[in-house]
């Protein structure tokens, strides 16, 4: 984790005003009154990114009819997230945080093991923002098989 950033339940929500894939602003704001999940995958059209975004995509009806938004967010360019989008039929916001900024202030970049290697990038983790906006959930480190249905299963979604 980014600094040794940890969120944990009842922290408040860094917050974040970033770019969707059509261009506009987005902040945790726009989702008040409801449930938000926030997640942070490392990068558009890679294998687990995909499994992952396409996995909330088709959860999505039953997410949203149990009060939750959904919103990703990678150091993709604003480009790049619509290409994704589009190809995949996501539905749901996918926000550019080029810089990482706001990764690093969730916690979300910081040193990871890939491939038996340490390197410093995005790390894939959830959180899940009550209507209030503070933090109900932080996971770090997520595998992306299985985790909509523990999600959904956690939210009673």
């Amino acid at each position: 984790m980014a600094d040794g950033i940890h969120l944990s339940a009842g922290d408040a929500n860094p917050g974040f005003a970033l770019p969707d894939a059509g261009g506009a602003l987005v902040r945790p704001d726009d989702f008040a009154g409801r449930r938000l999940i926030v997640y942070f995958y490392p990068a558009a059209f890679t294998p687990g990114c995909t499994t992952e975004a396409c996995d909330f995509r088709d959860n999505l009806a039953s997410l949203q009819a149990a009060g939750t938004a959904v919103v990703g967010i990678s150091p993709d360019s604003v480009e790049r997230l619509a290409e994704w989008a589009e190809a995949e039929q996501l539905s749901f916001p996918l926000l550019s945080d080029e810089d990482h900024a706001v990764a690093e202030a969730w916690g979300a970049w910081g040193t990871k093991v890939v491939n038996g290697q340490e390197r410093v990038g995005l790390i894939r983790s959830t959180f899940v923002l009550a209507a209030d906006g503070t933090v109900e959930s932080a996971e770090y480190g997520v595998d992306p098989n299985g985790h909509v249905a523990r999600l959904r299963a956690q939210l009673a979604a």
